[in-house]
């Protein structure tokens, strides 16, 4: 397993399909996943081996109990937070990543509370038409990290 600079953390997750599908997709790019607890759901639930398949066990992911001990690991390793937001202005590519980036999904029902907003380094956003809320997370996660990955020359050969 090759691993990249660049990570992804999804903040309490209550959708388990989802997180199988993003645990998926940052084992086929090859970046670290990381899930801040508590979750919506139980980890070891049938749904997420459905939606990551046998890709689990090419996946590095660490599990942070809660946010305290998200940051404490991103200030240790001098990550930039990269928050994934509808609320933001700044369209995601017209922002410059950096390698030692840690783009951050929120939860699927209600995003990240305020706190989290003012911890993030940045905020990023795709653009949609009118009239429409958001798109599922693992998409989100899908469009981002992949526009990171290109940036910084770090999409697998």
């Amino acid at each position: 397993m090759v691993l990249k600079d660049m990570k992804l953390a999804v903040f309490q997750p209550d959708i388990p399909q989802n997180t199988g599908t993003i645990m998926r997709l940052c084992a086929c790019f090859g970046v670290e996943m990381h899930i801040i607890e508590p979750c919506g759901f139980i980890m070891n639930d049938k749904k997420i081996k459905r939606s990551a398949m046998d890709y689990t066990e090419q996946l590095k992911l660490i599990k942070h109990s809660d946010w305290n001990n998200f940051e404490k690991y991103v200030s240790e390793n001098n990550l930039r937070i990269i928050l994934m937001t509808t609320k933001s202005s700044q369209i995601y590519t017209k922002f410059q990543f950096q390698k030692n980036d840690i783009i951050l999904a929120g939860r699927e029902s209600s995003g990240v509370p305020d706190f989290v907003h003012q911890k993030a380094c940045a905020a990023v956003k795709i653009p949609m038409v009118k009239n429409t809320r958001s798109f599922n997370v693992a998409i989100s996660c899908a469009v981002i990290l992949s526009e990171a990955l290109r940036q910084t020359d770090s999409m697998p050969e």
